[in-house]
């Protein structure tokens, strides 16, 4: 399988780990509609949907940048219909945007609370539910249609709740849908499956954590380089899996990888939360 002339619709994709997949797909010559808020930039959060796409277009690839919420129904439905219209359908989508805060219950106020729940859980369960109609066009296509979940394997162990209790629960929202549309959508040969990182991931979003010594850890073409091997795998057979990228790269024969330290010659990374 390759994604040549294949259509990804994003989320998040202006910059971190969704910009990465995005040029990492366009570079082997897809197209891609990325929809995300930031239409103009920010100090803290350098990149917009206009900057990524012209990254994007640069990499090999066709690029449609959409301003859009996808906590939103209308917003998303909107997205969706652009997306088709130019490109004549729709056949990955790669659920990436998200929303943090690693906060006790005391600390975490509800407004919050509605955000990590409106964009990972609401937006991931919404922007799959409207691209459904095109990945069930593209499987009848013969096309490969997959979903790509960026979130963790589901744990029960309660040292990934205690912490942060709110931000655990919409991750693993992600992941639950993940595990419920990897079965519904499996007579259509649409794959839905999820993938996480080992270590942390250098990311704008994640400097701003403090405390988090971004010396120590990888950069987001780790995600990028596993995304694609994952998109470009027969949907039939891969689907309901939560890779770990690092180990799917082994998978694959790719056990260097010291391209993805931000530090060259790290061997103790920062780990991820998730990942026992």
């Amino acid at each position: 399988m390759d994604l040549k002339g294949k259509t990804l619709f994003i989320t998040g994709a202006s910059r971190g780990i969704g910009l990465a997949i995005a040029k990492r797909a366009a570079a082997a010559g897809a197209n891609i509609a990325l929809i995300a808020k930031t239409t103009e930039a920010n100090p803290k959060l350098p990149g917009t949907i206009y900057s990524a796409a012209e990254e994007i277009e640069a990499a090999g690839g066709q690029a449609l940048p959409i301003a859009g919420d996808i906590r939103e129904e209308a917003s998303v439905l909107a997205a969706v219909a652009q997306t088709a219209e130019r490109f004549g359908g729709i056949d990955i989508l790669v659920n990436n945007a998200s929303a943090i805060s690693l906060t006790p219950t005391h600390a975490t106020p509800m407004k919050r609370f509605d955000l990590m729940f409106g964009v990972n859980v609401r937006g991931t369960y919404l922007c799959t539910q409207a691209c459904l109609a095109h990945l069930i066009k593209s499987a009848e296509a013969g096309r490969n249609p997959m979903v790509l979940n960026m979130s963790p394997p589901l744990s029960m162990k309660p040292h990934w709740f205690k912490n942060h209790v709110a931000y655990t629960m919409a991750k693993y929202g992600m992941s639950e849908c993940t595990l419920g549309h990897a079965a519904e959508f499996k007579p259509y040969g649409i794959g839905v499956n999820s993938l996480w990182p080992r270590t942390a991931i250098a990311t704008a979003a994640l400097q701003m954590i403090p405390g988090l010594d971004i010396a120590k850890c990888r950069t987001p073409e780790i995600l990028a380089d596993a995304a694609y091997l994952v998109l470009t795998s027969d949907a039939k057979t891969m689907t309901g899996n939560f890779f770990i990228d690092d180990t799917l790269l082994a998978q694959h024969g790719i056990t260097d990888l010291e391209k993805y330290s931000v530090t060259p010659g790290t061997k103790e990374f920062v780990p991820d939360f998730f990942v026992d």
